[in-house]
This record gives structure tokens, C-alpha cells and sequence, in this order.
């Protein structure tokens, strides 16, 4: 029997648990097998899609022909999917088996799922991913219970121990038993349920986000130079005499990318240089190690937790104006149309000119006032490109969003003060047109080599999400057949209706709530979202984990480094791509909630107050409204106290059974905030 057999039929059986490599070694009882043979059928059974890497331990993929093994991937609604890499499986939320978030779980396929996607039950829990639990303590007749904080858990646990807590708290427990009737024992009290400090330490633990350095990664940092050194310019291009800026929010404090700009004739002559991070930190050195656990930075509205430590993601490797540094270049030649007829890659070294930020950007182009000519040529010639690129983007099925998002100002002790809304302008499409051009170039290079890399997809809609859709739209009186097969000129349809319309941001909102969640992959899989067969990330190497893969292997490629194992990389990247989509969820989620904890901070001194609103959603409970400083809340339909209110879930409204006042999806009303739990991140209104 082949190797990679008898390591099948090993994860196969009903006794086997998710086990490393070592220990797959020991089970199989062969002392006379090498290591660095079992080594590679492992990864071949990998890069073939038998088995996944969790947590560092193998995973059988699929068990038999209906019963696949995965992570489990809880939603706050209850429901979740075992991620597969096949076809993510769906699993209802009464058919869970008592799995939590993270769980390595074995899942049964009971059918497919609206034609696309499979649907299944769990039937058993491989590994669990949480010994311990947050929450908050609830104290109930004699009995204390721990609420997890985390909304993709829904048991609560009882706290088997006396404890000195006290009802509200936000404590840290062992888990002694697990769900359906949990047991845990407290292990560290945090403090007081609805403060800040408390309440972002919940957040930041809830989601694992690491906010230390191992001794190893410090000592590597404690050697970076502190800078460039001229033996580091050797093989690289010299672009420090060219216009070269950045152009970041006005927070920013991490540089990963600078451009420069000329005209000749019709036709542009672009360069995007990307920060070289890879220049300083070596594969399977302490500080990529360490980056590979965070996949990415985390952006909190009043800390950033980095993925690099900040002398190098603030200094060594920032594009900080006025000093040499170190990056990967992409010269591209781009005609009237906005094709790109040539381009090349180089390893370079760039002096930034000025750091420049969106606001000072836009404000130049729109009043004529610029620093200097140089900066007029390049920042008009900017904008007449990201028109053309955007053009031909859109003709090709790619989706622009309007949108807004809220930006949180602090005072001088970090409290929130203000809300201000950041829309799409024309210096931020500027960046976001020429990064994405330049995250094509790179994917389009290395997939016609057939390099390995790490690429960014994006699935096509579930059919119940577009059917859900199609029922709000039509009620909305959008011009809609059927969004059954969806193309992407459907959407492009329906975002351009909406643009004149009151309720713009609304089916914006809705429509991206539709969309799947991008992921990244060794395979090359469209991304729907851009309408691109392939796609990668490689302008922000600083703050992504992907990008920096990316960066290693185009380094290999210019160095005609062709002496690897294509299968064996595959298989490592494989488990990177998956590692940084689990890392990259959890941190989204973390920037979420820390956002809607300091709103509610913010709102809690603003009960009484009176706000033009717009019904966002509608439930058998009431209607969650959002007024302009994009504060989100909930009018309880036990506060609507004219009437006994009906739901009626196909109109999107609910309805008065004696007076027949209908309140529904996108109604403008006017409230009054009642009342601001921040532990909750919730904020309740009365219509008035």
C-alpha cells in the first residue's frame, strides 16, 4: 500500500483525532519510514486537497463520500460553516451538535444547499479550539453564569465554583464541561462590564489578537539596522531622484506604498513602489513567525496591533519621506484606454518627496492649489488615469460600491469626542485604482510562470442570499428579472439605479451583505467582486501576511530561482492562505465591534436627544434604524404603543392590525435615543 494510502485510511478511522506530524509517525508504526518521506506525502495529500492544516495538525478533508472534516466557522446568528476546500459546508443552527467557533469538527452532507452550496450536520467534535471562555457574569437567584461576550456563542456557562464576581463583571473562565450544559471556573476578573479600557481588552482576547512579542522576535528587532545601508542598494534599481509620494489617510503611521507618475505623449508611465519588508525579515526568522500568527494588522479606532513591530512598520520599512528605503517597483506603460501594453518589476530604492495625505489631495485638486508644479503634474495626471482605469474596470463587470464609514475622533485622554463620514473621494480612488492595477500585474506575472503563490478570491453569491435580494429589491421597486445566476452586470445595474435614489447606501449596504466573504487560496479562483479570473495582494506587505508571500516568491522569480519543490511550496502556502483568512475574519470582527463600542460610548451622553433616521432593518421585534452620524440602534416593538404591530417579512415591515401605520425597510423617521448599554454595544430609540 502507497504511503499516502496508509496515511488516508489512518485519518479515516472513527478513533482519529487531528494529529502533527510527529504524531501521525508514531501511529503509523513504521520506525524504518524516513521522516522527510512521510513529510511529502503529507503535503502531496495536501496540495491534492486529502487533508488541511489546522492549528499545525492534519485533517482528513473529506472522511468518505458524505462526511467531510473541517473548522468550524460560527455566525452570530446561529448558523455556520465547516470550511472545506472544496465547498464550504452549511450548517443550520440546529444542526450545530454543540460545536463552537473554531471547533475542528466532522460534518455529515444531508443535501446541497440552494443548488450551490452543500449543507450539513455536525455529528462529531474532533478538537475543541477554546479552553477558556470571556464574559460577563450574570448572577441569577443563587446561581452565577458566565455570558460569553462572544456573539458566535450561544450557550451561556455556569460558573461551577464560588466565586467572588459580582453581576456585571467581564471575567475569564476555564472550561471545565462544555455545551449544551457548560461548566467553567474563573480564572482572572478584567473589571466592570462598559468600560472602554475593559471592554477593548475583552475584544482583543476574544478574538486572540496578540499584542506581545516573543523574546526571539524582540532580539531580532533589537538588530535591525536603523537604515538603509548603501551594501542594501546592491542590484537595485535607483528611483531616488524621481517625484515619488505617499498618498494615506491622515492617521496613517505605516507606509507601504509610494507612486510616481509622467505623461508622455497618450500614454502613462506608472510606478508603484511597495515597501521591500521581505528585505528585512527572513523566512522562518522570529519576526515572520510572528507575523504569521497575527496574518495581519489589526486596526482598532484608537490603537493599531501591528503585524511588525513599529521600528520596522513606522521606520525601517515605512516610505517615510526624506530617507532612503528599500522596495519592490512595478514600472507599467498604460495607454489612453487604460490597458496596460508593457511592465517590469524591479528591486529598488526610493527617497520619498512628501507624504501627502486624502484630505490635502482632494482639497488640490479641487481648488487648483498645488505645493508645486511637480506636484500639479502628477496629481492631475493621477486623476485623468484612475478615471480611465475605473472606466475600463467597470466595462470589464468589476463592482464599485458607494459607501460610507464613520471615523472616530479621541480627546486627548482617548475618549471618543466626534463622528465624522469618510466617503469614497477622489484621492482615495486614486490609490485604490492603481493598487489594484498593480495586484493584477503581479497575479497575471507569477500565474503565467506558474509560480506559487498566494492568491486573494472571491465566490460568486449563495443563491439564498440573491434570492433574498430579489425579494427586497422588488419591494423597493427595482428593475429586477431574476437573480438566479447572477452576472456581475446585474450588480453594476442595480448600484448605478441606486445612485440618485434616498436609499443609496442602504442597497449598497445590503447588496455587499449579499456578497461572500474573500478568502485567500494557491489556487487560482476568480474573484467576483473585481471580475478577475486571478488576483493576489502585494502593495501592502507591511500590514498583510499575503503580500508578503507574494514579495519572497516575485523575488525568487527575478532571480530565475526554479530549484524548489512546486508541490511541497503549495502544500506550505496552502496552509498560510488558510491561516491568514481565519486571522483576517477575526480581526475584522475585532474592528467591528471596537467601532461600535466607542459609538456607543460616544452616544451614551446623547440620551434624550432627538435624529432623523432610516429603518435598516426590520424584524419580529422591532426596527433597527440608523441616524446620519452612522449610529446604528433598535426601536423595540413593545415601545410602539398605538398599535399591536404585525410583522410581515415578505413586505420587509411590520404593520398596525388596528390603525394599519406601516413602518418598513428605508423609511425615513424621526427618534428619540432612550437608552445606551456600551457593554452591549447597544443603543435603543423610540419612534416620535
Amino acid at each position: 500500500m502507497q504511503l499516502t494510502s496508509k496515511i488516508k485510511k489512518l485519518l479515516g478511522k472513527d478513533s482519529y483525532v487531528p494529529a502533527t506530524a510527529e504524531q501521525i509517525y508514531k501511529q503509523l508504526k513504521e520506525p524504518q519510514l524516513p521522516k522527510t518521506q512521510l513529510e511529502k506525502a503529507l503535503e502531496v495529500l495536501e496540495a491534492e486537497g486529502h487533508i488541511q492544516i489546522v492549528n499545525k495538525k492534519f485533517i482528513l478533508a473529506q472522511k468518505s463520500a458524505n462526511v467531510f472534516q473541517g473548522r468550524f466557522d460560527a455566525n452570530t446568528k446561529g448558523y455556520g460553516f465547516v470550511i472545506n476546500p472544496g465547498s464550504d459546508i452549511y450548517v443550520r443552527s440546529d444542526k450545530v451538535g454543540g460545536a463552537l467557533n473554531g471547533d475542528i469538527v466532522e460534518v455529515s452532507v444531508i443535501k446541497k444547499a440552494g443548488g450551490r452550496r452543500l449543507s450539513g450536520k455536525i455529528v462529531k467534535i474532533l478538537e475543541r479550539s477554546k479552553t477558556s471562555i470571556i464574559g460577563r457574569v450574570e448572577i441569577q437567584d443563587s446561581s452565577k453564569w458566565l455570558i460569553p461576550s462572544d456573539k458566535r456563542l450561544h450557550n451561556r456557562f455556569l460558573i461551577n465554583k464560588p466565586a467572588e464576581v459580582k453581576d456585571g463583571q467581564m471575567i475569564v473562565a476555564e472550561i471545565t464541561k462544555y455545551p449544551p450544559k457548560g461548566l467553567v471556573s474563573l480564572t482572572e476578573i478584567l473589571g466592570d462590564e462598559g468600560s472602554l479600557d475593559v471592554e477593548i481588552e475583552v475584544i482583543i482576547r476574544e478574538h486572540e489578537l496578540s499584542t506581545k512579542w516573543s523574546r526571539k522576535a524582540v532580539e531580532q528587532e533589537n538588530k535591525l539596522p536603523a537604515k538603509v545601508d548603501s551594501i542594501d542598494l546592491k542590484d537595485r534599481k535607483d528611483y531616488r531622484d524621481d517625484y515619488v509620494v505617499t498618498i494615506d489617510g491622515l492617521d496613517a503611521k505605516d507606509f507601504d506604498d509610494a507612486v510616481s507618475l509622467s505623461k508622455k505623449g497618450n500614454k502613462y508611465h506608472l510606478t508603484v513602489h511597495i515597501a521591500d519588508v521581505s528585505a528585512y525579515v527572513p523566512e522562518g526568522s522570529p519576526l515572520d513567525e510572528e507575523a504569521l500568527l497575527r496574518g495581519n494588522s489589526t486596526y482598532l479606532p484608537d490603537r493599531v496591533i501591528p503585524m511588525f513591530p513599529f521600528k520596522l512598520s513606522n521606520n525601517l520599512a515605512s516610505l517615510n519621506p526624506d530617507v532612503d528605503r528599500l522596495v519592490l517597483s512595478v514600472e507599467s506603460i498604460i495607454n489612453e484606454n487604460g490597458d496596460v501594453e508593457s511592465f517590469k518589476i524591479n528591486k529598488g530604492v526610493i527617497k520619498s518627496k512628501a507624504r501627502l495625505t486624502y484630505e490635502e489631495v482632494d482639497t488640490a485638486l479641487e481648488s487648483g492649489n498645488f505645493k508645486n508644479d511637480e506636484q500639479k503634474t502628477l496629481l492631475s495626471s493621477l486623476l485623468e488615469l484612475q478615471k480611465k482605469l475605473e472606466k475600463q474596470r467597470l466595462e470589464n463587470g468589476s463592482l464599485v460600491f458607494e459607501t460610507i464609514e464613520p471615523k472616530i475622533l479621541f480627546d486627548e485622554e482617548n475618549n471618543p469626542i466626534d463622528l465624522v463620514m469618510r466617503e469614497r473621494s477622489d484621492a482615495t480612488a486614486i490609490i485604490e485604482e492603481v493598487m489594484i492595477l498593480t495586484n493584477i500585474i503581479v497575479a497575471k506575472y507569477m500565474s503565467k510562470r506558474k509560480y506559487p503563490i498566494v492568491y486573494r478570491f472571491h465566490e460568486e453569491p449563495a443563491e439564498d442570499a440573491l434570492s433574498e435580494i430579489e425579494g427586497l429589491l422588488r419591494a423597493f421597486n427595482y428593475p429586477v428579472q431574476d437573480l438566479k445566476n447572477v452576472e456581475h452586470k446585474t450588480y453594476q445595474n442595480l448600484i448605478k439605479f441606486a445612485h440618485n435614489r434616498k436609499d443609496k447606501l442602504l442597497i449598497n449596504s445590503v447588496i455587499i451583505r449579499s456578497m461572500q466573504k474573500a478568502k485567500y487560496s494557491t489556487t487560482k479562483k476568480s474573484h467576483f467582486g473585481l471580475a478577475l479570473k486571478h488576483y493576489c495582494h502585494f502593495t501592502s506587505p507591511i500590514r498583510r501576511y499575503s503580500d508578503l508571500v507574494v514579495h519572497r516568491q516575485i523575488k525568487r522569480m527575478l532571480a530565475n530561482d526554479f530549484d524548489f519543490n512546486k508541490t511541497e511550496v503549495t502544500g506550505k502556502y496552502q496552509e498560510v492562505a488558510e491561516n491568514i483568512s481565519f486571522t483576517e475574519t477575526e480581526s475584522i470582527a475585532a474592528e467591528r465591534e471596537s467601532k461600535d463600542l466607542m459609538i456607543a460610548s460616544f452616544m451614551k451622553d446623547k440620551v434624550g436627544e432627538e435624529y432623523e433616521a432610516i429603518v435598516t432593518g426590520v424584524t419580529s421585534f422591532g426596527l433597527f434604524v440608523q441616524i446620519p452620524n452612522s449610529a446604528e440602534g433598535l426601536v423595540h416593538i413593545t415601545s410602539l404603543r398605538d398599535d399591536y404591530y404585525i410583522f410581515e417579512p415578505e413586505r420587509y415591515s411590520i404593520r398596525g392590525r388596528r390603525t394599519k401605520k406601516v413602518y418598513r425597510l428605508g423609511q425615513k423617521i424621526k427618534v428619540q435615543l432612550i437608552n445606551v448599554i456600551i457593554g452591549e454595544r447597544q443603543l435603543d430609540f423610540e419612534i416620535i
